[in-house]
């Protein structure tokens, strides 16, 4: 483990002189993607992955774990790919840590996919964002281990607002999976805050106006109960990847009380250690606080 640690302290100030001139920044990224090279890092990356998540194993895991996946786009756009592959690795990132949370505990993931914003990007750009969210549907209903662990994929939002073969997949993908109860995977797609917020306004208005609520009964518990979320406990932390530090519309409401937490990695490059390193953070604030 200490030699570990001095090659990584090796390797960040060859990075650090990497970038003082064009030629040896070009030398590093001919390094970095050298194959037996990814191969080392990979190994050192899992040594201290498996050594944090000893460490947090002792301490008490946030139960409903929020995350707003950002950065997608930017990735690519570094890499020198397609916004589309940017997206698609942005999936396939969504199933590692749906991993990881049931490796660490975390029995409910909440996911910021689509906002009701992402509808003002290009025709073409949603347009691929929603062929490649019903074809995630489609995966994840085939995937063994959704079945075998017994998670429930809930879809919320306003999926009126979503394409009729997305809503098809969504719908199919929360029927079937209906009846668990060990793990929850909430993806918020065409969602807003304050759209939830209004429309749950309104739900009980309706109500008050039939009868069927008395307007002088209303507090914060009835108000959760309106909401997309209302069997669900809130959120108890918040991620958010990419280095930008917003909610952006998500879970305003439910996030009251929430811990927050922002990393400056870009959402498909989101490594386990990333993960675990945040979850620590959770902890020890908790610890802090008495909590």
């Amino acid at each position: 483990m200490v030699a570990s640690h001095k090659i990584k302290r090796v390797l960040d100030r060859v990075k650090k002189k990497a970038v003082e001139s064009p030629l040896s920044l070009s030398f590093w990224r001919h390094i970095t993607h050298n194959r037996i090279f990814k191969l080392i890092k990979s190994q050192f990356e899992d040594i201290r992955a498996h050594k944090i998540l000893q460490e947090i194993k002792h301490y008490p895991i946030p139960c409903h774990l929020a995350i707003i996946m950002d950065g997608n786009r930017r990735f690519a756009q570094e890499q020198g790919m397609h916004t589309v592959e940017g997206h698609k690795l942005g999936g396939e990132k969504l199933g590692e840590v749906l991993e990881w949370c049931k490796e660490t505990g975390i029995k409910i993931l909440t996911v910021y996919a689509f906002s009701t914003e992402n509808f003002q990007r290009s025709q073409k750009e949603t347009n691929v964002l929603m062929d490649l969210f019903a074809t995630n549907f489609h995966k994840l209903l085939s995937e063994k281990r959704i079945h075998q662990n017994k998670i429930r994929i809930r879809v919320f939002g306003q999926l009126s607002l979503l394409p009729r073969h997305v809503q098809k997949a969504a719908q199919e993908a929360m029927e079937s999976t209906q009846k668990y109860d060990s793990y929850f995977l909430n993806l918020a797609i065409g969602y807003g805050g304050r759209e939830e917020i209004i429309h749950a306004i309104k739900k009980i208005a309706v109500d008050v106006k039939k009868g069927e609520l008395d307007i002088d009964s209303i507090n914060t518990n009835i108000m959760s109960s309106y909401l997309y979320t209302s069997d669900l406990p809130d959120p108890d932390f918040v991620l958010r990847t990419s280095g930008e530090e917003r909610l952006s519309n998500f879970l305003l409401w439910q996030l009251a009380y929430s811990e927050l937490y922002f990393s400056d990695v870009y959402w498909p490059a989101f490594k386990k250690t990333d993960f675990l390193k945040a979850i620590r953070t959770y902890q020890q604030r908790q610890r802090r606080y008495g909590g």
